[in-house]
């Protein structure tokens, strides 16, 4: 959800100040790249080179830098334009106030005043503060401008006192933010299942058949759908890649035979299905049960054709989205065409082995779409989370037309 977000923090001065140090770790971890900007009393309860290492950015507390003797300005504007996401913590009932009314007497106030983007707060103050009309009126009419509110927790407070107004901690925060932003992904509430990776057809204990598929294109591929907001089956041939990212779960196999029954498994239940897995079409009729000796003369290996699993998921597709991959070296085009409409596909991707920088084994491909209506819509050579977002944009806008 974070992965690549540009998040501008803003701290003010309350002592839950020193919970952003956690923020900010827990949002770099996520893989957010995070700016701080600071009012000048919230210094008083968090350092700033604590949060610049942290965050690995310089921390922002004025409009004006004089260091050795130089003069340089903070420009408020581009930080409020640099920002896919603002998030004011703690927001004390003195800035929630400001903020309500348009005053801008601070950095952290003409950056927010600036802010294109989402922003979110997390009040935190004493009980009787959060209780006072004044802060409610602040909180309420915030919430009228289209800021969105992270309900404070309750808990001892800074007084003493017992009961609302503890600014909501640095993990909840994170939850908070995505159920939120989740709502309005375009694949929230969808299924998705994608194959990725060759797959190593066994000759003897110690050799394979296979290609040289790394599966980077199917794993791009799903860790966008979860950014999107999928619940996302990733069914993974041998590949050294990992996935450690939310909402996908990744089922790893080995051969042709076990990614089909995989894919069956989970297939009635999803929505979408991407076909990107280089799936072996042979695999060795007997498979020795120990290695096979170098001998003389030549080696002959009797091969079986494996289950075309694109071709039997589409025999049994009801109300999935289906969608295959095709590498071709000649006909291309063609060949694509035929093989979307023989296995009952609703779109194609097209590769070429004769494009530069496109098939296995590259950081980049470059990739032609094809939907059932045999619209084509060709794209220029990208990297491969770049094609997954492409992909993904051309799968959206046909699944909600």
């Amino acid at each position: 959800m974070f992965q690549g977000k540009r998040i501008l923090l803003g701290i003010t001065g309350g002592i839950a100040a020193y919970k952003t140090t956690f923020l900010v770790r827990l949002l770099s971890k996520a893989g957010a790249e995070v700016k701080v900007v600071m009012t000048q009393s919230a210094g008083s309860f968090v350092s700033p080179l604590t949060l610049a290492t942290l965050s690995k950015n310089p921390v922002l507390l004025d409009f004006v830098n004089e260091e050795d003797g130089s003069i340089s300005w903070n420009n408020h504007v581009e930080l409020g334009l640099w920002a896919d996401l603002m998030i004011i913590a703690p927001a004390t009932a003195n800035t929630l106030s400001k903020m309500a009314n348009g005053v801008c007497d601070n950095l952290l106030l003409a950056a927010y005043l600036s802010a294109k983007c989402p922003v979110y707060f997390a009040p935190a103050m004493d009980l009787d503060m959060y209780k006072h009309p004044s802060t409610k009126a602040s909180m309420d009419k915030l919430e009228s401008f289209g800021n969105v509110m992270i309900p404070a927790e309750t808990g001892e407070l800074a007084s003493g006192l017992h009961g609302e107004g503890r600014m909501a901690e640095p993990e909840n925060i994170i939850e908070f933010i995505k159920r939120d932003l989740a709502k309005n992904l375009p694949l929230k509430g969808k299924k998705v299942l994608i194959t990725a990776g060759p797959t190593h057809e066994a000759i003897d204990p110690v050799r394979f058949l296979g290609n040289r598929s790394t599966g980077t294109m199917g794993y791009e591929l799903a860790k966008k759908a979860a950014a999107l907001g999928a619940n996302v089956i990733l069914v993974s041939g041998p590949t050294h890649l990992t996935m450690e990212q939310d909402g996908v779960l990744l089922a790893r196999v080995t051969s042709a035979q076990e990614m089909y029954e995989a894919c069956h498994k989970h297939f009635q239940d999803v929505d979408i299905a991407i076909a990107s897995a280089a799936v072996a079409d042979y695999r060795p009729k007997e498979v020795a049960k120990s290695k096979i000796k170098k001998q003389e003369g030549d080696l002959h290996i009797q091969l079986e054709r494996n289950p075309d699993i694109l071709k039997s998921l589409g025999e049994k597709k009801t109300k999935q989205f289906l969608v295959g991959f095709a590498l071709e070296t000649d006909n291309e085009l063609e060949n694509a065409k035929g093989k979307l409409q023989r296995k009952n596909l609703d779109a194609i991707v097209l590769n070429s082995l004769n494009d530069g920088g496109a098939g296995f084994g590259q950081s980049t491909n470059k990739i032609t779409f094809i939907d059932k209506n045999l619209d084509i819509k060709a794209f220029e050579l990208k990297t491969k989370s770049e094609v997954a977002s492409d992909i993904w944009k051309e799968i959206i806008s046909r699944i909600h037309a």
